[in-house]
């Protein structure tokens, strides 16, 4: 039952995760000096190839770090409540 448990709960803050770190990241682009507001996607053709690069790296670095912190928090807090590491 607890692995069941888990999975759902995972698949949850996967979500959750995903949605924060797009909010995150746009809001470390904005902060970005001497540049537009928004991060360039990959179709932008006003945009160099450095710029789009170098947001799509932030970006799966911001996306990477609150997955692997939130996921390790939610198998914690399994723990916590299960007495068992989440598998």
């Amino acid at each position: 039952m607890g692995a069941r448990v888990y999975k759902i709960f995972s698949t949850v803050v996967s979500l959750v995760s995903g949605i924060l770190a797009g909010a995150l990241f746009r809001k470390a682009w904005k902060a970005v000096p001497a540049g537009p507001d928004t991060a360039p996607s990959a179709t932008d053709e006003d945009r160099r190839m450095r710029e789009i690069l170098a947001a799509a790296a932030a970006q799966g670095a911001v996306t990477a770090v609150v997955k692997a912190a939130m996921s390790r928090g939610g198998a914690a807090g399994i723990r916590r409540v299960t007495g068992n590491w989440p598998a």
